[in-house]
């Protein structure tokens, strides 16, 4: 509902029901936990002070998005009996609708004179515009450029100005004592971003991490103590969200993985990244905090191509362009890689940094060896042609392949072609180029190709089931 030209006021501010023994104290200590998932777990730490007797504690400026049914209060000496979540903040849309089969007071300006006119209206709805009974007549107020006030004698006990949540306790005794609320919430989340120059004549590449941390919760953190959790925490997701989760996996760009440990701090299974000073987290905002700085890793720039069935295609598909690099202590980095978007950046000829590509990394151990995709090389193709196909048995058929590659660069290059399809009994019978088993689905050969030039790739594979 918009009402730009109305002017909303509160005859009595203070009329907002205060329970009984509720807190208004700010968090004495406030901590976040962050998974890269949408969600936090949130403690605040906050004292609370209440006489004897069953009274409603709340607690104001709690996350917007807070998951009640997680919720966990724990203070010596009280008795929970219920908890509530007042998430109806006060608007002047909302307090228009909570205002609906009640009366409110209007005052209109004239304009030519500045003379104010106040009547008595009831407020019989809100959808669409607002609808008031003035006396005998059914007006809609006007959403036209003069001035209009509408004053409210209280504000409803169930709207609030920031998200609270009360708590229905008892006390045997009058009580001061510090309590702790945890819950989790969405909105808060984080990933990594990394930026990375990518030297490609000295074959290393610099890294810089950054961790992005947004807050979207509706509520504002105050000088939080933050940690921030790496790994695939379990959540029960949506159908759309698994498949989601398995195309990440599927489309994975790590060669293999590492076995390496390194001095990062471990919650279970998980790392976690801890921001060591203090900080204020705002809603809409997002922050960067650098966790990384590799000047010197090793890398080196490949071509790759995946081929998923055995046809010939008319057309030549250009080959990708990917930079491969090792996390290892050997390679010059060492450290775990949390899941993010790597952003590749390469000097041109006056040595100034240019945006060359970006890709995706999921979870990555250090030690592993990981391809990222720059891009497609289009002056770099694959030709794929079957030539002949034979049926062995009825669950056996062979395939003869042949894969021309062409190279308009003017050095040479090795790309490797990667044949899936390959699920259960399959071997290769015959090859031009040693090749080797990737997984459990696949073949890869390293077809070496001279500058401005081609070669041909031939294999024979016996396909299964």
């Amino acid at each position: 509902m918009l009402i730009r030209p109305l002017l909303f006021s509160v005859g009595l501010a203070t009329s907002a029901a205060t329970a009984l023994g509720a807190d208004a104290s700010p968090d004495r200590e406030i901590s976040l936990t962050i998974y890269n998932k949408n969600i936090a777990l949130i403690e605040h730490v906050r004292p609370i002070s209440a006489p004897s007797g069953r009274q409603r504690i709340e607690f104001a400026g709690v996350s917007a998005q807070i998951v009640p049914e997680t919720v966990s209060f724990v203070a010596p000496n009280v008795q929970l009996i219920e908890q509530n979540f007042d998430y109806d903040l006060l608007t002047p849309a909302k307090l228009m609708e909570k205002a609906v089969g009640s009366q409110v007071r209007l005052v209109r300006v004239n304009p030519a004179t500045g003379a104010e006119t106040q009547e008595t209206a009831e407020v019989l709805s809100t959808v669409g515009g607002v609808v008031l009974r003035i006396g005998n007549r059914i007006e809609v107020l006007r959403e036209d450029n003069l001035p209009t006030r509408v004053i409210f004698d209280k504000v409803p006990e169930n709207l609030r100005a920031q998200p609270t949540l009360s708590v229905l306790v008892n006390a045997a005794k009058p009580v001061k004592e510090t309590a702790r609320l945890t819950y989790l919430s969405r909105g808060l989340d984080w990933a990594a971003d990394y930026v990375a120059v990518f030297d490609e004549a000295r074959s290393v590449s610099s890294f810089q991490g950054w961790i992005t941390l947004k807050n979207v919760s509706g509520t504002s953190f105050a000088n939080a103590r933050t940690q921030l959790v790496a790994g695939d925490v379990n959540l029960a997701e949506s159908e759309q969200e698994w498949w989601n989760h398995f195309q990440q996996r599927r489309n994975s760009n790590q060669r293999a993985m590492g076995t390496e440990s390194s001095g990062r701090q471990q919650l279970g299974d998980y790392y976690v990244y801890p921001i060591k000073q203090l900080t204020t987290i705002a809603n809409n905002q997002t922050k960067q905090v650098s966790f990384l700085d590799a000047d010197a890793v090793k890398a080196t720039k490949g071509y790759e191509i995946s081929f998923y069935g055995f046809q010939s295609n008319s057309d030549p598909q250009s080959v990708e362009s990917r930079m491969r690099f090792s996390n290892s202590k050997a390679a010059g980095m060492g450290d775990q890689l949390p899941s993010g978007v790597v952003r590749i950046y390469m000097r041109d000829a006056r040595g100034q940094p240019q945006f060359v590509g970006e890709d995706h990394i999921g979870h990555t151990s250090a030690g592993s060896e990981l391809a990222l995709k720059i891009g497609d090389a289009f002056d770099v193709t694959v030709q794929p042609t079957l030539l002949a196909t034979r049926r062995i048995t009825r669950r056996k058929t062979e395939y003869d392949m042949s894969y021309l590659v062409r190279s308009a660069r003017s050095s040479a290059s090795v790309v490797t072609v990667r044949q899936f399809g390959l699920w259960r009994e399959n071997s290769v019978i015959k090859e031009s180029i040693p090749g080797r088993r990737v997984d459990s689905s696949s073949f890869a050969w390293d077809v070496p190709v001279p500058a401005n030039g081609e070669a041909v790739l031939t294999f024979t594979i016996s396909n299964g089931w």
